[in-house]
Protein backbone atom coordinates (compact mmCIF):
# COMPACT_ATOMS: atom_id res chain seq x y z
CA UNK A 1 0.00 0.00 0.00
CA UNK A 2 3.19 2.50 0.60
CA UNK A 3 4.98 1.16 -2.44
CA UNK A 4 3.91 4.25 -4.23
CA UNK A 5 4.81 6.51 -2.22
CA UNK A 6 8.56 8.46 -2.34
CA UNK A 7 10.83 8.45 0.66
CA UNK A 8 10.59 12.47 1.02
CA UNK A 9 6.62 11.66 1.16
CA UNK A 10 7.11 8.63 3.69
CA UNK A 11 9.57 10.38 5.96
CA UNK A 12 7.25 14.01 6.09
CA UNK A 13 4.09 11.80 6.90
CA UNK A 14 6.46 9.81 10.03
CA UNK A 15 7.73 13.04 11.02
CA UNK A 16 4.20 14.47 10.92
CA UNK A 17 2.71 11.35 12.56
CA UNK A 18 4.83 11.21 15.75
CA UNK A 19 4.96 15.58 15.84
CA UNK A 20 0.69 15.22 16.03
CA UNK A 21 0.57 13.01 18.94
CA UNK A 22 3.63 14.60 20.67
CA UNK A 23 2.21 18.12 20.85
CA UNK A 24 -0.93 17.28 22.21
CA UNK A 25 0.74 16.35 25.32
CA UNK A 26 3.24 19.44 25.55
CA UNK A 27 0.47 21.66 25.25
CA UNK A 28 -1.59 20.09 27.62
CA UNK A 29 1.43 19.76 30.26
CA UNK A 30 2.07 23.47 29.62
CA UNK A 31 -0.90 24.74 30.61
CA UNK A 32 -1.63 22.29 33.45
CA UNK A 33 1.71 23.02 35.14
CA UNK A 34 0.56 26.99 35.70
CA UNK A 35 -2.83 25.51 36.78
CA UNK A 36 -1.21 23.13 39.31
CA UNK A 37 0.56 26.38 40.73
CA UNK A 38 -2.15 28.81 41.01
CA UNK A 39 -4.16 25.90 42.78
CA UNK A 40 -1.27 25.70 45.27
CA UNK A 41 -1.63 29.21 46.28
CA UNK A 42 -4.74 29.83 46.49
CA UNK A 43 -4.61 26.71 48.77
CA UNK A 44 -1.83 27.87 50.41
CA UNK A 45 -3.36 31.81 50.80
CA UNK A 46 -6.81 30.26 52.01
CA UNK A 47 -6.45 26.83 53.23
CA UNK A 48 -9.74 25.84 51.43
CA UNK A 49 -9.55 22.17 51.29
CA UNK A 50 -11.39 22.28 47.52
CA UNK A 51 -8.31 23.90 46.38
CA UNK A 52 -5.86 21.10 47.83
CA UNK A 53 -8.59 18.38 46.76
CA UNK A 54 -8.33 19.82 42.85
CA UNK A 55 -4.24 20.13 43.31
CA UNK A 56 -4.54 16.55 44.39
CA UNK A 57 -6.77 15.32 41.34
CA UNK A 58 -4.74 16.95 38.45
CA UNK A 59 -1.07 16.51 39.54
CA UNK A 60 -2.08 12.52 39.17
CA UNK A 61 -3.03 13.72 35.43
CA UNK A 62 -0.39 15.75 34.78
CA UNK A 63 2.63 13.39 36.18
CA UNK A 64 0.63 10.84 32.91
CA UNK A 65 0.53 13.76 30.50
CA UNK A 66 4.14 14.52 31.12
CA UNK A 67 5.71 11.09 30.95
CA UNK A 68 3.91 10.69 27.81
CA UNK A 69 4.76 13.82 26.29
CA UNK A 70 8.58 12.86 27.31
CA UNK A 71 8.54 9.35 25.68
CA UNK A 72 6.74 11.00 22.31
CA UNK A 73 9.50 14.05 22.07
CA UNK A 74 12.38 11.86 22.31
CA UNK A 75 11.11 9.97 19.08
CA UNK A 76 11.58 13.09 16.93
CA UNK A 77 14.94 13.63 17.91
CA UNK A 78 16.28 10.71 16.46
CA UNK A 79 14.33 11.22 13.24
CA UNK A 80 16.75 14.26 12.64
CA UNK A 81 19.49 12.05 11.79
CA UNK A 82 17.77 9.15 10.02
CA UNK A 83 15.36 10.37 8.11
CA UNK A 84 16.36 14.30 8.20
CA UNK A 85 20.40 14.14 8.81
CA UNK A 86 20.68 16.62 5.54
CA UNK A 87 18.78 18.72 7.48
CA UNK A 88 21.04 18.23 11.25
CA UNK A 89 24.31 18.79 9.42
CA UNK A 90 22.82 22.34 7.61
CA UNK A 91 21.25 23.56 10.37
CA UNK A 92 22.80 21.63 13.09
CA UNK A 93 24.86 24.65 13.99
CA UNK A 94 22.03 26.61 14.77
CA UNK A 95 19.16 24.23 15.64
CA UNK A 96 21.69 22.17 18.15
CA UNK A 97 22.79 24.58 20.36
CA UNK A 98 18.85 25.85 20.89
CA UNK A 99 17.86 22.09 21.50
CA UNK A 100 20.70 21.44 24.18
CA UNK A 101 19.39 24.67 25.71
CA UNK A 102 15.61 23.37 25.56
CA UNK A 103 17.15 20.31 27.92
CA UNK A 104 19.74 21.61 29.57
CA UNK A 105 17.55 25.01 31.33
CA UNK A 106 14.11 23.30 30.71
CA UNK A 107 13.54 20.00 30.83
CA UNK A 108 16.18 19.34 33.76
CA UNK A 109 14.49 21.97 35.86
CA UNK A 110 11.14 20.61 35.16
CA UNK A 111 12.33 16.86 36.15
CA UNK A 112 14.56 18.44 39.03
CA UNK A 113 11.36 19.73 40.93
CA UNK A 114 8.44 17.45 39.10
CA UNK A 115 8.95 14.99 42.36
CA UNK A 116 9.11 16.96 44.92
CA UNK A 117 5.70 18.52 43.31
CA UNK A 118 4.19 15.06 43.40
CA UNK A 119 5.04 13.84 46.27
CA UNK A 120 7.09 16.07 48.70
CA UNK A 121 3.99 18.12 50.21
CA UNK A 122 4.90 16.34 53.71
CA UNK A 123 8.57 15.99 53.48
CA UNK A 124 9.44 19.22 52.92
CA UNK A 125 7.31 21.83 53.91
CA UNK A 126 4.44 24.11 51.90
CA UNK A 127 6.61 26.84 50.79
CA UNK A 128 9.65 24.03 49.07
CA UNK A 129 6.86 22.04 47.74
CA UNK A 130 5.08 25.59 46.29
CA UNK A 131 8.71 26.98 45.49
CA UNK A 132 9.01 23.13 43.34
CA UNK A 133 5.17 23.11 41.63
CA UNK A 134 6.11 26.81 40.43
CA UNK A 135 9.46 25.33 39.50
CA UNK A 136 7.49 22.93 37.29
CA UNK A 137 5.69 25.58 35.79
CA UNK A 138 8.19 27.85 34.51
CA UNK A 139 10.25 24.58 33.50
CA UNK A 140 7.25 24.01 30.95
CA UNK A 141 6.80 27.55 29.44
CA UNK A 142 10.87 28.04 29.51
CA UNK A 143 10.93 24.41 27.13
CA UNK A 144 8.21 25.89 24.96
CA UNK A 145 10.35 29.19 24.58
CA UNK A 146 13.12 27.25 23.37
CA UNK A 147 11.08 24.92 20.99
CA UNK A 148 8.92 27.60 19.44
CA UNK A 149 12.83 30.10 18.97
CA UNK A 150 13.33 26.74 17.21
CA UNK A 151 10.74 26.66 14.99
CA UNK A 152 10.41 30.37 14.42
CA UNK A 153 14.21 30.19 12.92
CA UNK A 154 13.06 27.54 10.73
CA UNK A 155 10.10 30.00 9.59
CA UNK A 156 11.79 33.47 9.69
CA UNK A 157 15.67 32.87 9.58
CA UNK A 158 18.02 35.68 11.12
CA UNK A 159 21.36 36.07 12.84
CA UNK A 160 22.93 33.48 10.72
CA UNK A 161 25.69 33.27 7.92
CA UNK A 162 26.52 30.26 5.42
CA UNK A 163 29.50 28.46 5.83
CA UNK A 164 31.58 27.01 3.04
CA UNK A 165 29.94 23.73 3.40
CA UNK A 166 26.58 25.31 2.93
CA UNK A 167 26.14 25.21 7.02
CA UNK A 168 24.37 27.39 8.76
CA UNK A 169 26.08 29.52 10.64
CA UNK A 170 25.49 31.11 13.69
CA UNK A 171 26.83 34.54 14.13
CA UNK A 172 24.43 36.57 16.40
CA UNK A 173 22.29 34.33 18.88
CA UNK A 174 20.20 37.10 20.04
CA UNK A 175 18.67 37.91 16.57
CA UNK A 176 18.49 33.94 16.00
CA UNK A 177 16.59 33.26 19.21
CA UNK A 178 14.25 36.59 18.74
CA UNK A 179 13.40 35.92 15.18
CA UNK A 180 10.79 38.16 14.07
CA UNK A 181 8.22 35.66 14.21
CA UNK A 182 9.38 34.37 17.20
CA UNK A 183 7.31 36.39 19.88
CA UNK A 184 4.01 36.35 18.03
CA UNK A 185 4.54 32.41 17.50
CA UNK A 186 5.41 31.85 21.17
CA UNK A 187 2.68 34.09 22.50
CA UNK A 188 0.07 32.48 20.34
CA UNK A 189 1.46 28.76 21.47
CA UNK A 190 1.44 29.43 25.11
CA UNK A 191 -2.41 30.91 25.22
CA UNK A 192 -3.78 28.00 23.11
CA UNK A 193 -2.05 25.53 25.97
CA UNK A 194 -3.77 27.85 28.71
CA UNK A 195 -7.22 27.90 26.80
CA UNK A 196 -6.46 23.84 26.01
CA UNK A 197 -6.27 22.80 29.92
CA UNK A 198 -9.29 25.22 30.19
CA UNK A 199 -11.59 23.56 28.34
CA UNK A 200 -10.17 20.28 29.48
CA UNK A 201 -10.84 21.34 33.05
CA UNK A 202 -14.17 22.59 32.06
CA UNK A 203 -15.51 19.74 30.50
CA UNK A 204 -14.67 17.38 33.40
CA UNK A 205 -16.05 19.73 35.60
CA UNK A 206 -19.29 20.28 33.77
CA UNK A 207 -19.15 16.49 33.49
CA UNK A 208 -19.41 15.90 37.00
CA UNK A 209 -21.90 18.71 37.52
CA UNK A 210 -24.46 16.90 35.14
CA UNK A 211 -24.48 14.09 37.73
CA UNK A 212 -24.30 16.38 40.90
CA UNK A 213 -24.93 20.40 40.86
CA UNK A 214 -23.45 20.47 44.64
CA UNK A 215 -20.16 18.99 43.81
CA UNK A 216 -18.08 21.79 45.56
CA UNK A 217 -14.92 20.64 43.45
CA UNK A 218 -16.39 20.62 40.41
CA UNK A 219 -18.19 24.29 40.77
CA UNK A 220 -15.02 25.46 41.67
CA UNK A 221 -13.09 24.02 39.06
CA UNK A 222 -15.63 25.21 36.31
CA UNK A 223 -15.97 28.59 37.38
CA UNK A 224 -12.45 29.07 37.25
CA UNK A 225 -12.18 27.37 33.77
CA UNK A 226 -15.35 29.49 32.28
CA UNK A 227 -13.33 32.28 33.64
CA UNK A 228 -10.46 31.55 31.71
CA UNK A 229 -12.60 31.20 28.21
CA UNK A 230 -13.94 34.60 29.32
CA UNK A 231 -10.36 36.59 28.90
CA UNK A 232 -8.01 34.34 27.59
CA UNK A 233 -10.07 33.57 23.96
CA UNK A 234 -10.28 36.92 23.23
CA UNK A 235 -6.90 37.48 23.87
CA UNK A 236 -5.58 34.79 21.59
CA UNK A 237 -7.92 35.83 18.88
CA UNK A 238 -6.20 39.53 19.11
CA UNK A 239 -2.76 37.59 19.20
CA UNK A 240 -3.83 35.69 16.36
CA UNK A 241 -4.39 38.67 14.28
CA UNK A 242 -0.98 40.02 15.21
CA UNK A 243 0.43 36.74 14.14
CA UNK A 244 -1.26 36.71 11.09
CA UNK A 245 0.18 40.29 9.94
CA UNK A 246 3.89 39.07 11.11
CA UNK A 247 3.12 36.11 8.74
CA UNK A 248 1.81 38.55 5.86
CA UNK A 249 4.83 40.43 6.28
CA UNK A 250 7.37 37.57 5.98
CA UNK A 251 5.49 34.60 4.15
CA UNK A 252 3.30 36.08 2.29
CA UNK A 253 2.43 32.61 0.01
CA UNK A 254 1.45 31.11 3.24
CA UNK A 255 -0.80 33.77 4.04
CA UNK A 256 -2.52 33.28 0.44
CA UNK A 257 -3.15 29.70 0.94
CA UNK A 258 -4.40 30.38 4.33
CA UNK A 259 -7.35 32.81 2.63
CA UNK A 260 -7.49 30.91 -0.30
CA UNK A 261 -6.61 34.14 -2.19
CA UNK A 262 -5.50 33.17 -6.20
CA UNK A 263 -5.85 36.37 -7.57
CA UNK A 264 -6.21 39.76 -6.74
CA UNK A 265 -9.65 41.20 -6.02
CA UNK A 266 -9.42 44.67 -7.38
CA UNK A 267 -9.39 47.15 -4.42
CA UNK A 268 -10.68 45.12 -2.02
CA UNK A 269 -10.06 41.39 -0.81
CA UNK A 270 -12.98 39.40 0.40
CA UNK A 271 -12.76 36.66 3.24
CA UNK A 272 -13.40 33.33 1.44
CA UNK A 273 -15.54 31.42 4.98
CA UNK A 274 -15.60 27.92 2.38
CA UNK A 275 -14.43 27.23 -1.09
CA UNK A 276 -12.86 24.19 -2.14
CA UNK A 277 -9.27 25.47 -3.65
CA UNK A 278 -8.59 24.34 -7.15
CA UNK A 279 -4.52 24.28 -7.82
CA UNK A 280 -4.78 22.88 -11.05
CA UNK A 281 -6.86 25.87 -12.10
CA UNK A 282 -5.90 28.29 -9.55
CA UNK A 283 -9.01 29.41 -8.33
CA UNK A 284 -11.01 29.18 -5.65
CA UNK A 285 -14.21 26.59 -6.63
CA UNK A 286 -17.62 26.82 -4.89
CA UNK A 287 -16.65 29.92 -2.49
CA UNK A 288 -19.05 31.64 0.19
CA UNK A 289 -16.61 35.20 0.37
CA UNK A 290 -17.65 38.43 2.90
CA UNK A 291 -16.82 41.17 0.56
CA UNK A 292 -14.02 43.25 2.00
CA UNK A 293 -13.55 41.40 5.45
CA UNK A 294 -10.42 39.95 3.89
CA UNK A 295 -8.51 43.16 3.58
CA UNK A 296 -9.94 44.65 6.95
CA UNK A 297 -7.92 41.45 8.96
CA UNK A 298 -4.74 40.91 6.67
CA UNK A 299 -4.35 44.55 6.15
CA UNK A 300 -6.92 46.73 8.96
CA UNK A 301 -7.55 48.78 5.89
CA UNK A 302 -10.83 48.06 3.64
CA UNK A 303 -8.80 48.92 0.32
CA UNK A 304 -5.57 47.31 0.03
CA UNK A 305 -4.68 45.06 -2.58
CA UNK A 306 -3.18 41.97 -0.85
CA UNK A 307 -1.05 39.36 -3.48
CA UNK A 308 -2.75 36.21 -4.82
CA UNK A 309 -1.33 32.89 -5.50
CA UNK A 310 -0.78 33.05 -8.95
CA UNK A 311 1.62 35.73 -8.66
CA UNK A 312 4.12 33.37 -7.58
CA UNK A 313 6.19 30.69 -8.86
CA UNK A 314 4.13 27.52 -8.62
CA UNK A 315 6.80 25.71 -7.39
CA UNK A 316 6.80 27.60 -4.15
CA UNK A 317 2.81 26.99 -3.43
CA UNK A 318 2.71 25.04 -0.25
CA UNK A 319 0.05 21.95 -0.28
CA UNK A 320 -2.84 24.64 -0.71
CA UNK A 321 -5.94 22.59 0.52
CA UNK A 322 -4.34 21.37 3.56
CA UNK A 323 -3.76 25.12 4.77
CA UNK A 324 -6.66 26.69 3.96
CA UNK A 325 -8.97 23.77 5.66
CA UNK A 326 -6.74 23.66 8.79
CA UNK A 327 -6.45 27.22 9.09
CA UNK A 328 -10.52 27.43 9.05
CA UNK A 329 -11.08 24.57 11.51
CA UNK A 330 -8.18 26.97 13.87
CA UNK A 331 -10.40 29.81 13.90
CA UNK A 332 -13.70 28.17 13.97
CA UNK A 333 -13.08 26.55 17.32
CA UNK A 334 -11.62 29.72 18.64
CA UNK A 335 -15.44 31.68 17.83
CA UNK A 336 -16.63 28.63 19.30
CA UNK A 337 -14.50 29.36 22.00
CA UNK A 338 -15.67 32.58 22.87
CA UNK A 339 -19.03 32.05 22.50
CA UNK A 340 -18.91 29.37 25.11
CA UNK A 341 -16.89 31.63 27.19
CA UNK A 342 -19.55 34.24 27.03
CA UNK A 343 -22.50 32.10 27.22
CA UNK A 344 -21.06 30.96 30.97
CA UNK A 345 -20.61 34.70 31.04
CA UNK A 346 -24.30 35.56 30.69
CA UNK A 347 -25.25 31.98 33.16
CA UNK A 348 -23.18 33.79 35.96
CA UNK A 349 -24.74 37.14 35.69
CA UNK A 350 -28.36 34.89 35.98
CA UNK A 351 -26.69 32.84 38.68
CA UNK A 352 -27.21 29.37 36.69
CA UNK A 353 -23.60 28.70 36.32
CA UNK A 354 -23.96 25.58 38.06
CA UNK A 355 -27.70 24.99 37.47
CA UNK A 356 -27.70 24.94 33.22
CA UNK A 357 -27.46 21.42 32.23
CA UNK A 358 -27.26 22.76 28.19
CA UNK A 359 -23.87 25.04 29.30
CA UNK A 360 -22.31 21.67 30.67
CA UNK A 361 -22.99 19.88 28.05
CA UNK A 362 -21.90 22.29 25.33
CA UNK A 363 -18.48 22.61 27.97
CA UNK A 364 -18.28 18.82 27.93
CA UNK A 365 -18.43 18.68 23.69
CA UNK A 366 -15.65 21.28 24.31
CA UNK A 367 -13.43 19.10 26.03
CA UNK A 368 -11.28 18.74 22.90
CA UNK A 369 -11.34 21.74 21.01
CA UNK A 370 -8.19 23.00 22.31
CA UNK A 371 -6.39 19.38 21.46
CA UNK A 372 -7.91 19.85 17.92
CA UNK A 373 -7.09 23.72 17.74
CA UNK A 374 -3.34 23.61 18.47
CA UNK A 375 -3.14 20.42 16.37
CA UNK A 376 -4.82 22.39 13.17
CA UNK A 377 -2.45 26.00 14.07
CA UNK A 378 0.69 23.44 13.69
CA UNK A 379 -0.42 21.83 10.46
CA UNK A 380 -1.33 25.58 8.94
CA UNK A 381 2.29 26.79 9.90
CA UNK A 382 4.20 23.48 8.84
CA UNK A 383 2.56 22.79 5.80
CA UNK A 384 2.49 26.78 5.18
CA UNK A 385 5.75 26.63 4.95
CA UNK A 386 6.60 24.15 2.35
CA UNK A 387 8.39 23.69 0.17
CA UNK A 388 10.78 24.73 2.43
CA UNK A 389 12.51 23.44 6.26
CA UNK A 390 14.42 26.85 6.43
CA UNK A 391 11.81 28.59 5.00
CA UNK A 392 13.20 30.22 1.05
CA UNK A 393 16.97 28.69 1.90
CA UNK A 394 16.57 25.00 2.12
CA UNK A 395 14.07 23.02 0.74
CA UNK A 396 12.16 19.84 1.97
CA UNK A 397 13.21 17.75 -0.97
CA UNK A 398 17.06 18.97 -0.23
CA UNK A 399 16.58 17.79 3.56
CA UNK A 400 16.06 14.17 3.43
CA UNK A 401 18.58 12.04 4.53
CA UNK A 402 19.70 9.02 1.96
CA UNK A 403 16.89 6.48 3.04
CA UNK A 404 15.11 3.83 0.57
CA UNK A 405 11.63 4.20 0.79
CA UNK A 406 10.84 0.53 1.75
CA UNK A 407 13.03 1.36 5.02
CA UNK A 408 11.17 4.55 5.78
CA UNK A 409 7.98 2.61 5.79
CA UNK A 410 8.69 -0.10 7.77
CA UNK A 411 9.85 2.50 10.42
CA UNK A 412 5.87 4.58 9.90
CA UNK A 413 3.95 1.23 10.62
CA UNK A 414 5.84 0.52 13.59
CA UNK A 415 5.12 3.75 15.02
CA UNK A 416 1.31 3.72 14.12
CA UNK A 417 1.25 0.10 15.85
CA UNK A 418 3.17 0.99 18.81
CA UNK A 419 1.88 4.41 19.21
CA UNK A 420 -1.64 4.05 19.24
CA UNK A 421 -1.01 0.97 21.24
CA UNK A 422 1.10 2.22 24.09
CA UNK A 423 -0.38 6.37 24.20
CA UNK A 424 -3.92 5.05 23.63
CA UNK A 425 -3.36 3.07 27.01
CA UNK A 426 -2.11 5.97 28.40
CA UNK A 427 -4.92 8.11 26.95
CA UNK A 428 -7.50 5.65 28.12
CA UNK A 429 -5.80 5.89 31.97
CA UNK A 430 -6.25 9.38 31.76
CA UNK A 431 -10.40 9.15 31.10
CA UNK A 432 -10.57 6.68 34.07
CA UNK A 433 -9.08 9.40 35.89
CA UNK A 434 -11.02 12.20 35.25
CA UNK A 435 -14.13 10.36 35.10
CA UNK A 436 -13.80 10.21 38.75
CA UNK A 437 -14.67 12.73 41.09
CA UNK A 438 -12.42 15.08 42.48
CA UNK A 439 -12.23 14.83 45.51
CA UNK A 440 -12.01 10.74 44.85
CA UNK A 441 -9.65 9.48 47.94
CA UNK A 442 -7.79 7.24 44.89
CA UNK A 443 -7.80 8.45 41.56
CA UNK A 444 -4.94 5.26 40.81
CA UNK A 445 -1.39 7.03 41.42
CA UNK A 446 -0.31 7.13 45.46
CA UNK A 447 0.75 10.44 46.97
CA UNK A 448 4.38 8.88 47.69
CA UNK A 449 6.22 5.82 46.76
CA UNK A 450 5.43 2.36 48.12
CA UNK A 451 8.42 0.45 46.92
CA UNK A 452 11.72 1.23 45.58
CA UNK A 453 14.60 -1.12 44.51
CA UNK A 454 16.18 -3.07 46.91
CA UNK A 455 15.44 -6.43 49.43
CA UNK A 456 13.77 -4.16 52.35
CA UNK A 457 10.06 -4.97 52.75
CA UNK A 458 7.75 -2.87 52.17
CA UNK A 459 6.24 -1.13 54.25
CA UNK A 460 2.70 -2.05 55.05
CA UNK A 461 -0.31 0.20 53.98
CA UNK A 462 -3.47 1.05 55.63
CA UNK A 463 -6.35 0.18 53.08
CA UNK A 464 -8.45 2.92 55.01
CA UNK A 465 -5.94 5.73 54.24
CA UNK A 466 -6.99 8.67 52.51
CA UNK A 467 -4.11 10.87 50.84
CA UNK A 468 -3.77 14.18 52.38
CA UNK A 469 -6.00 13.39 55.73
CA UNK A 470 -4.68 14.30 58.90
CA UNK A 471 -3.86 11.90 60.92
CA UNK A 472 -6.27 11.60 64.23
CA UNK A 473 -5.12 12.01 67.42
CA UNK A 474 -5.56 9.76 70.45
Amino acid sequence: MLESFSAETLARVQFAFTVSFHIVFPAFSIGLASYLAVLNGLWLRTRDETYLNLFNYWKKIFAMAFGMGVVSGIVMSYQFGTNWSVFSDKAGPVVGPLMAYEVLSAFFLEAGFLGIMLFGRDRVGDRLHMFATAMVAVGTLMSATWILAVNSWMQTPAGFGIGENEQFIPLDWWAITFNPSFPYRLVHMVLAAFLTVAFVVGAVSALHLLRDRADRESRRAFSMAMWMAVVVTPMQIMAGDLHGLNTLEHQPIKVAAMEGHFDREGDHQPFALFGIPNEKDGRLDHAIEIPYLGSLILTHTIDEQIKGLNEFDREEWPPVAIVFFSFRVMVAIGFAMLGLGLWSLWARWRNGLYDWPWLHRAALVMGPSGFVAVLAGWITTEVGRQPYTVYGLLRTSDSLAPVDAPAVATSLVAFVVVYFFVFGAGVFYILRMMNQRPATPKTGLHDGPVRAAGITPAAQIDPNFIPGAQPKEN
